[in-house]
């Protein structure tokens, strides 16, 4: 199991579902996902002027959401490492010509973002392709690229608490995703690993333990019954 956060194999299995992944994410989120981006990206209400970093941020799904609050003084970073994602990032990025956006294919863990410069953080569906030590690394990286007082908000998909949703959400992304997965690339072991991510995973309980130290103020947020969950804050010093 330990293969499956190395950088290459997420790298490799985020450019094979590039082609799809828009579409897939909303399959296996009943819809939701456009909402739970939204709803992240609003907890930590971003303000004009200031300058957001996207981490993980495949084609710049939550673009929409953070540019609402975005002017000529503002600035957005998108950082994913998956070439294909960028690819599509940069055609994205036609769709937001007034705003000023600078795409990075970088690995989150070694970017170019310089220190205390950043307002807020996002992240979209991308916690679960880490294990515990990379978290903490994550949780170092922001608050490298973080100011004081800047914020962050970060949510992914999760294994829902409620005994009457779980075993029915399991199936569907272990086994109905697959098959979906099959029709989409031909291949149901590719879209399989958002099953295994997720239930991996489990929910953002544990991102929160990590996150939780003297240097932030983060609070454990939930969404729809868990099936999303995530965390936010704020960097107190």
């Amino acid at each position: 199991m330990k293969e499956i956060y190395e950088a290459k194999f997420v790298e490799n299995l985020f450019d094979k579902m590039s082609s799809s992944y828009s579409k897939m994410n909303y399959i296996t989120s009943f819809g939701f996902s456009e909402r739970w981006r939204r709803q992240c990206v609003e907890e930590i209400g971003i303000e004009k002027g200031k300058i957001v970093v996207d981490l993980m941020t495949g084609m710049g799904e939550c673009w929409k959401h953070i540019l609402k609050k975005s002017d000529n003084n503002s600035k957005l970073i998108g950082i994913d490492f998956s070439t294909e994602m960028i690819n599509r990032a940069k055609k994205n990025k036609l769709n937001f010509s007034d705003y000023e956006i600078e795409i990075l294919k970088e690995n989150v863990f070694e970017n170019s973002i310089s220190n205390e410069s950043t307002d807020f953080v996002i992240s979209g569906f991308g916690l679960k392709t880490f294990n515990d030590q990379q978290l903490g690394k994550l949780a170092n990286e922001i608050h490298r690229i973080l100011k004081v007082d800047g914020k962050f908000s970060l949510i992914d998909v999760s294994v829902p608490k409620k005994s009457f949703l779980k075993p029915f959400y399991m199936f569907y992304l272990k086994k109905i995703i697959p098959i979906l997965g099959k029709l989409f690339l031909g291949s149901p072991e590719t879209y399989k690993m958002l099953g295994v991510y997720t239930e991996e995973f489990g929910n953002s309980k544990n991102v929160f333990q990590i996150f939780n130290r003297p240097e932030f103020k983060v609070e454990y947020v939930e969404y729809f019954y868990g099936c999303a969950t995530g965390i936010k804050g704020i960097k107190i010093k």
